[in-house]
């Protein structure tokens, strides 16, 4: 063999060797660099609203009943409450539901972005959907760092939210008010209040059994003491800023021998509420002495003559 062709051989077995050593150095090496940038990576995450500590059926949630908690975004249930600071997975569509157009798709898009941005700007202005659940209900037991989800809590004006609403072992019962027996509309839910029962009897002369009676006249006695006000009509909450809210009911919170006491006077006369200072919300609450003693209201007046210096004088008696 020529040695010029011996040379190109021995040159070419060099170059593939060095080619071949290229290769497996770039291969070896790029590995490596891929995995660590995958590792620095971090992946995109939502705030997902969870409860701060354990909460038991019955307990209504305060603002440290609740907390944002950082959740990957790819494990964000649809069920949960996030923030609505960052895009999450929503429910997936049917499997025979038709794709939209591409128009539609992007109008879609668009709205979501706006409906986003407008979402974000409530939130930092009124503390968001955290401030839409304190005062919420829980139905069931929630464990501390549990997202909260709708079935375990009850909100106000959703159904049940009433029963939930109510402490053990008392009683929802609305009354008929006005302007005028409701302190002029200054009553709000929450608020705690006297009913007061207004009535006629009729006086009947007691020196004188069988006389007919001589008249009537109005008595008036309360029946029940710093009660809670539940709800206005069908409204459990003041509006913001609200300060007097005008209904033709008023749910107040009794026990179940109150509520017997409560409904007799109804039927006897005309309930007012008396708004009670939130300083004089301490004491006892329910029915009083005198609807305990006497059923539910005064005793039926009378009158009894009283002879003074040879003088008769007709006093009222409640």
């Amino acid at each position: 063999m020529k040695p010029a062709k011996i040379a190109v051989i021995c040159i070419a077995a060099v170059s593939a060797i060095g080619l071949a050593l290229v290769v497996r150095a770039m291969g070896s090496s790029g590995e490596p660099t891929a995995v660590a940038v995958a590792a620095v990576e971090t992946r995109p995450m939502a705030k997902v609203l969870v409860a701060a500590k354990d909460l038991e059926p019955g307990s209504r949630l305060t603002d440290s009943d609740l907390a944002w908690k950082d959740w990957p975004v790819a494990e964000v249930n649809p069920v949960f409450i996030t923030d609505g600071s960052v895009p999450v997975p929503t429910a997936a569509a049917p499997a025979d539901a038709k794709p939209a157009d591409a128009k539609a798709e992007m109008a879609k898009k668009a709205e979501s972005a706006a409906a986003q941005v407008s979402r974000a700007a409530n939130n930092l202005a009124t503390g968001g959907a955290k401030a839409d659940f304190i005062g919420a209900v829980v139905r069931e037991p929630i464990l501390a760092g549990e997202p909260i989800v709708a079935r375990k809590i009850v909100r106000a004006g959703d159904s049940g939210y009433m029963a939930a609403y109510l402490e053990p072992g008392m009683r929802a019962m609305a009354i008929r008010v006005t302007v005028e027996t409701a302190a002029g509309g200054f009553i709000l839910p929450g608020d705690r209040a006297d009913v007061l029962l207004t009535r006629e009897v009729k006086l009947t002369n007691l020196a004188n059994v069988a006389s007919a009676d001589i008249g009537t006249k109005f008595v008036s006695a309360t029946v029940m003491q710093n009660v809670k006000v539940l709800a206005i009509d069908q409204n459990t909450r003041a509006a913001e800023n609200e300060q007097a809210v005008v209904g033709a009911t008023a749910t107040l919170e009794v026990s179940g021998r109150d509520a017997e006491i409560l409904a007799l006077a109804k039927s006897e006369g005309e309930l007012s509420l008396v708004l009670r200072s939130y300083a004089d919300t301490a004491g006892p609450s329910g029915r009083t002495a005198a609807a305990t003693a006497r059923g539910a209201a005064p005793a039926v007046g009378s009158v009894v003559r009283v002879y003074r210096e040879g003088q008769s004088e007709s006093v009222a008696v409640p």
